[in-house]
């Protein structure tokens, strides 16, 4: 059993307090912190959590809990893993790890310095589809991974301080952005580098000092590319989706809209729909159980397991570090307009991983481009001459 110190009485918070306290679970968030006195008091009364404080020292050294979880406004997490990691407590933190690279190799270097357990807490790489996905990818099912897209929009986040670049330390790539690329890293495969970044964003809707939107592509050392859009001005709820399509086969995701749960209602469904959602009236996508399809019980089932059996968890703080490197090549790039390089002062993957041509051959003489089978029955091959490089096409017969 652990007892956890939950830093933040946010969304998040309550998000991360209701996955540990749901079905019985032995683990329990047992003080809490906020910033705020009233949102303390009240966020323990709901939550059922029995100790509450506004003195993070207080709620970080607390001698009853072993756990320190991080849900707290981006520019806190390097104070408050820093303590942590100083009172030698497990310490999970929430996406982003940090606002910048350089705090998040210093956050790296202190858990490791001080040997304590320390999860990154990406909770869409813990869906159930994405979980699937990954275990499917990784054994082959769809060859060598080419290219994946991962999308996040909605219409803005909860909080005031997501606005204010002081307390996030950007917009819609620090938001979403590291959900997205931490999800193409999990599909290309995280022991291949990511090389380099192009990227747009631009502030379309909102009047505020960060991006409100923004595209990008990340090119691996596979020759994998991972493309990722987000967006704080999507109408209608919000839009998660992901896809990778490799060499072999192809696999398209849907995490909140059009899943197969619709409902139409002209007098409302008086209550909570699902976040981000829009209105309560019309066509609505409830979602079945948030906790689940959003990966928090997935994560924090994978961070506690891997701390009881001294193992390291699917995502770690070096991976929150590599996110926070690709963002920065992100913003780089979008004031360059250039594609700008990676900088990773600490590799732990594959040195030289490019692999070689996959291309296949059709006999000695030829090689492979496409086989299809047209409509009269017949199967028409298309092939390059080795020797000249001429493109030909064949009748295959049977």
């Amino acid at each position: 059993m652990h007892k956890i110190t939950m830093l933040g009485a946010g969304l998040i918070g309550m998000f991360y307090t209701q996955t540990l306290h749901a079905n019985r679970s032995r683990d329990k968030v047992h003080v809490l912190y906020s910033r705020s006195e009233q949102k303390a008091k009240e966020a323990a009364a709901s939550w059922g959590v029995e100790k509450w404080t506004t003195d993070m020292d207080e709620a970080i050294n607390d001698p009853d809990t072993d756990v320190v979880v991080i849900g707290l406004p981006n520019s806190l997490h390097r104070e408050a893993v820093l303590k942590a990691a100083k009172a030698g407590k497990a310490v999970l933190c929430t996406k982003p790890l940090a606002t910048n690279s350089k705090d998040a190799l210093e956050m790296l270097q202190a858990v490791e310095n001080a040997g304590v357990f320390h999860g990154y807490l990406e909770d869409l790489t813990y869906t159930p589809k994405m979980l699937k996905t990954i275990d499917s990818v990784s054994k082959g099912a769809v060859g060598k991974v080419l290219w994946t897209r991962s999308r996040e929009t909605h219409p803005g986040p909860h909080s005031a301080w997501f606005w204010d670049k002081s307390a996030s330390g950007g917009g819609a790539i620090v938001d979403m952005g590291c959900h997205c690329i931490e999800i193409s890293r999990a599909l290309v495969g995280k022991n291949v580098r990511p090389l380099e970044v192009v990227c747009w964003a631009d502030t379309q809707v909102h009047p505020i000092d960060v991006e409100d939107s923004a595209i990008g592509l990340v090119r691996y050392e596979s020759g994998a590319v991972g493309q990722f859009e987000t967006s704080w001005c999507f109408r209608g709820g919000m839009d998660l989706r992901d896809e990778v399509s490799g060499t072999e086969g192809t696999v398209w995701i849907n995490h909140w809209l059009r899943t197969g749960f619709e409902m139409f209602t002209n007098v409302g469904q008086q209550g909570y729909v699902a976040e981000k959602a829009e209105g309560d009236k019309g066509w609505l996508f409830p979602v079945g159980d948030e906790l689940v399809e959003l990966g928090y019980v997935h994560m924090f089932t994978d961070m506690l397991d891997a701390l009881d059996r001294g193992i390291q968890p699917m995502e770690t703080f070096y991976d929150g570090y590599v996110v926070n490197a690709i963002m920065d090549a992100c913003y780089r790039s979008v004031a360059s307009k250039r594609w700008e390089p990676v900088e990773l002062e600490i590799w732990r993957g594959e040195k030289g991983s490019a692999e070689k041509s996959g291309f296949s051959n059709y006999d000695d003489k030829h090689l492979l481009i496409k086989e299809e089978k047209m409509p009269d029955g017949r199967t028409k091959v298309i092939l390059k001459e080795k020797e000249s490089g001429r493109i030909v096409e064949r009748i295959k017969r049977s």
